[in-house]
C-alpha cells in the first residue's frame, strides 16, 4: 500500500507549520505501507495543482493531507469538506477568495473516505487526545481536502482521501493570548502516526 501525506508550509506570519514539521518526521513505513511525504504551499491554486500532479504521478492508495488549526487542543480528524473558499486572511500568494467554489458545479460537500472514527479511537487508545471535527474551515486546508475527495470521485475511484488538523506548537503561542492551546511536536507526530496506522489497517 502507498500513502501520500502532505503538510503545509507556514502561513499567516508564522515561521513554522506543525503540519509539515510532523509529517516530515514520520517514518517512511507505517503499518507496512510506504509513506510518501510532500510539503505543499498554503496557496489555493498552487496547492491544488501540486496535489493533482502528485496523485497522477504516484497513484497512492491513500491521500492524507495535514494542516494547522490554531486554537485546537489536540489532533482532529476531519469528517467533511465543503465546496467553498472564503478566506479570512490572504493565502501566501496574496489571494483572498470570498464565497467562491473550490470546483464550480461540483458537489456541495464530500465526506472523508478515511475511517475517521477508527483513526481517532486508535490515537486515544495509546493515551493521546484526539477528536473528530465536522469543519475543515474555508481556507486552503478545506480546499485541499475537497480537491482530494473530488479526485477520488472523478478520477481515482480506488483512492481514499481525507484530512487531519493539528494544533499549534508551544513555541507558536508565546505571542498569543494566554491559555492558547498547543501540543508538543512529539505528541503531534505520534498522534499523526497512529491515525495513519489506523487508516492503513482499514485498507489491508
Amino acid at each position: 500500500m502507498k500513502v501520500l501525506i502532505t503538510g503545509f508550509e507556514p502561513f499567516g506570519g508564522e515561521t513554522m507549520n506543525p503540519a509539515w514539521e510532523a509529517v516530515r518526521r514520520l517514518s517512511d513505513r507505517i503499518g507496512g505501507a510506504e509513506i510518501i511525504k510532500r510539503e505543499i504551499p498554503t496557496v489555493f491554486e498552487e496547492a491544488q495543482r501540486i496535489l493533482e500532479r502528485e496523485v497522477s504521478v504516484l497513484h497512492p492508495d491513500l491521500l492524507i493531507s495535514v494542516g494547522q488549526a490554531g486554537g485546537r487542543s489536540c489532533v482532529t480528524v476531519e469528517r467533511l469538506a465543503v465546496n467553498l473558499m472564503d478566506a479570512r486572511i490572504p493565502d501566501n500568494a496574496g489571494a483572498q477568495p470570498a464565497d467562491e467554489p473550490v470546483q464550480p458545479g461540483g458537489e456541495n460537500a464530500y465526506f472523508s473516505s478515511l475511517p475517521v472514527k477508527a483513526m481517532a479511537e486508535h490515537v486515544r487508545e495509546h493515551g493521546l487526545p484526539c477528536d473528530i471535527s465536522c469543519s475543515a474551515g474555508t481556507f486552503v486546508c478545506n480546499c485541499v481536502m475537497y480537491r482530494g475527495l473530488y479526485l477520488c470521485a472523478h478520477q481515482y475511484p480506488k483512492m481514499r482521501a481525507g484530512f487531519i488538523h493539528v494544533p499549534y506548537l508551544p513555541q507558536q503561542t508565546a505571542q498569543k493570548p494566554q491559555g492558547t492551546a498547543s501540543m508538543s511536536l512529539a505528541d503531534i507526530t505520534e498522534s499523526l502516526c497512529l491515525a495513519v496506522e489506523a487508516a492503513v489497517r482499514s485498507g489491508v
